[in-house]
């Protein structure tokens, strides 16, 4: 297929018999055509921040609705997503390439038996998220999951610093889902066994794209889903000493960047605790998976999920957080949006990015 939308590049030619993960480089398309539209022209479509090209997805979308079959509509998307790539290969330098395998696309710096090996775990991680997350996840319509992995961590920073807003101190992070026009993730490049996780917790994120539900329980979800697939091999502090922390940390005032989502954004311990807290309250809720359900499908972001879970499940959310620490649980612990300072920084992740945890 993807002979017939570009040209591949002298001697990077595949025979039918290779492996579709096999690495590839694309010349980069000036437009793309599509049957019933005229050409999109791509290239004008792009906007380059530090040195990187990224197309406005919003032109990009319009040209794509305009086409009348909606088959031609999802291989003109897939032309886009692949054009894109073409380009931001070409800025990155030769030491980057493409491998596909499936639903999944990767640009990375990666060595060829790696690469393919990446796209291939993207690729059964996808079926794995969809049975651990039955009735929960949803897998894009459109195009294939789409894996960035950078040289190192300052091309990374280079491109997410384009999704952070302008001001303030944010935390490290291990990887990114970003939601703007064409959903996809980034990471900076390690060993296979440390990318694994990131992708997990990643491609979960973009599993649940579809839902507006609040920052803690979509990091909540994630989190888990990627302990369950992919079990961390040591941990940081043990369950007493995080106990602990939790204990000192939260209180009336930090409880509620934790609802609103800002917490997630800390550049200190807060920053480790939020997802920390998230994964617990997930744990607890979901035990009951088919009660669970319901609540996911219906929690909401301008509530932080109060009353899908007063109703759904029974519990009030701040008193929950209060006795799984031994702290006394007053009305101020649950969520006030009326106290939060700005709207949700991290939300749903809809049309915003989502910095994993390191």
């Amino acid at each position: 297929m993807l002979k017939s939308l570009f040209k591949l590049l002298p001697g990077k030619a595949r025979s039918e018999k290779e492996d579709s993960g096999a690495v590839f480089q694309l010349v980069p398309p000036a437009q793309i055509e599509a049957t019933g539209v005229e050409a999109l022209d791509f290239t004008a479509s792009l906007k380059v921040v530090n040195g990187l090209p990224t197309p406005e997805w919003s032109t990009i979308g319009s040209w794509v609705a305009s086409i009348p079959d909606p088959a031609e509509q999802a291989e003109a998307w897939a032309k886009a997503e692949l054009a894109w790539l073409a380009h931001l290969q070409v800025a990155l330098g030769e030491q980057y390439h493409l491998a596909q395998h499936e639903y999944a696309l990767l640009l990375s710096p990666l060595e060829p038996r790696v690469a393919t090996a990446t796209v291939q775990f993207m690729t059964r991680t996808l079926s794995r998220i969809g049975k651990v997350l039955d009735g929960v996840a949803k897998a894009p319509e459109w195009g294939k999951d789409i894996l960035l992995v950078f040289e190192n961590e300052d091309t990374y920073y280079r491109y997410a610093s384009r999704y952070y807003p302008e001001d303030g101190e944010f935390a490290f992070s291990g990887g990114m889902h970003i939601n703007f026009g064409c959903s996809h993730f980034a990471t900076f490049q390690a060993e296979l066994q440390a990318i694994e996780p990131v992708i997990t917790h990643e491609m979960t994120h973009g599993c649940l794209a579809h839902l507006t539900i609040p920052a803690w329980l979509n990091e909540g979800i994630a989190v888990n889903t990627e302990r369950r697939l992919c079990p961390p091999v040591s941990q940081q502090y043990t369950a007493q000493e995080l106990h602990w922390m939790h204990q000192q940390f939260w209180n009336e005032e930090t409880i509620q960047e934790f609802w609103s989502g800002k917490s997630f954004l800390r550049p200190d311990e807060g920053n480790l605790l939020s997802y920390d807290l998230a994964r617990i309250l997930v744990e607890q809720f979901s035990h009951d998976w088919e009660s669970f359900k319901p609540f996911v499908q219906q929690a909401q972001l301008a509530d932080a999920g109060h009353e899908a879970a007063t109703t759904l499940l029974g519990v009030d959310l701040g008193s929950t957080v209060a006795v799984l620490f031994d702290l006394e649980a007053t009305s101020s612990w649950s969520p006030d949006p009326t106290r939060w300072e700005s709207i949700p920084e991290r939300g749903a992740f809809r049309g915003g990015a989502s910095p994993a945890a390191s």
